[in-house]
């Protein structure tokens, strides 16, 4: 274990049968037993793989937003937590060729904030999205990445602007894969490894975010649909949340509306066009069923799946028409 990171054993719980039942933080009762438990506090990154890599047991948490959501729901007894909070090198951002880099460690109230929307606009507005103000002070960008919950509202943004991660590992390791990979699974992280910084293009382009969520105010989304224009490369490229365990690329669908776009003069669509665009994703995002392998005919949507594909048309539409606008 790095002799620099701050260590202390935090007090061992008795058992559930010594204790009786233990009250979470968020009022849920716990049965199972725990045991003790260490929290590493690294100052830096690397101290921070250091400590992974010597107690391979340990568990990474930042915000802890879903992490201690889990532990007070008694789904994860963690032998022992290092805490990213105190790295400050992943807490802010910087510009390179063209690029922003972003800490893992930006918080969604930060990346909310004005100077940081007029930087990547359709992330700071996923990010005022994201939840109350407890959760935008807590959550991170690193955490909403590496959880992947498939209703995390910074993932389709991410996905849209094609990001990639650099991820560090022992002996001051670095590597680069897209932000893509580690969400289908394509690449994992690896024993000791930590999501560092982001790589998002610069496109100077109108951007959107747009989410529907099951009740009025924050929550979580039923669908989310992010969508850039990017003019360099004469390309619309749009990225659908929640609706899938990753966000879901309706590639066909931006090649054909990229195709109707008069990049050269006011880009601007007929609404026909939008509202023909906004189909087309939702269709290749919540395809109709197969017919059956007999012949027999396909079975109808539900009608829930059906008011999702509708959800889906309407905020694609909606999001090119702002992106035109």
């Amino acid at each position: 274990m790095c002799q620099s990171c701050h260590v202390r054993a935090v007090s061992t719980y008795r058992t559930a049968e010594q204790a009786g039942h233990r009250e979470g933080a968020a009022g849920l009762t716990t049965h199972a037993p725990q045991a003790a438990r260490t929290v590493m506090l690294p100052s830096s990154l690397d101290e921070a793989v250091a400590a992974l890599s010597a107690l391979p047991a340990a568990v990474p948490v930042a915000g802890g937003t879903d992490l201690m959501a889990s532990v007070n729901s008694g789904l994860l007894r963690p032998a022992a937590l290092v805490g990213l909070g105190r790295i400050n090198e992943t807490r802010g951002w910087q510009y390179q060729d063209g690029h922003a880099l972003l800490g893992a460690g930006l918080t969604h109230a930060r990346m909310g904030r004005p100077d940081f929307a007029a930087l990547i606009p359709a992330l700071a507005a996923a990010a005022r999205a994201a939840g109350p103000p407890q959760i935008r002070n807590a959550g991170t960008l690193g955490g909403n990445i590496v959880t992947a919950a498939p209703t995390g509202d910074s993932l389709p943004v991410l996905a849209a602007l094609e990001a990639t991660l650099i991820i560090a590992g022992p002996e001051h390791a670095r590597r680069e894969i897209p932000v893509s990979h580690l969400l289908a699974g394509i690449e994992m992280l690896r024993p000791g490894e930590l999501v560092g910084w982001v790589r998002v293009p610069l496109l100077h382009a109108p951007q959107t975010f747009l989410k529907a969520t099951g009740r009025t105010g924050p929550g979580r989304a039923t669908a989310s649909v992010a969508l850039v224009l990017d003019p360099a490369r004469r390309s619309v490229r749009c990225a659908v949340g929640a609706v899938a365990p990753m966000p879901l690329r309706p590639l066909e669908a931006e090649r054909w509306v990229a195709g109707l776009i008069d990049w050269d003069g006011e880009r601007g669509l007929a609404p026909e066009a939008c509202a023909a665009f906004g189909e087309y994703v939702a269709g290749a995002c919540i395809p109709d069923p197969a017919p059956g392998e007999d012949g027999s005919e396909a079975p109808a949507l539900p009608p829930a799946v059906l008011h999702l594909r509708r959800t889906v048309a309407a905020l694609a539409r909606r999001a090119l028409g702002r992106a035109l606008a």
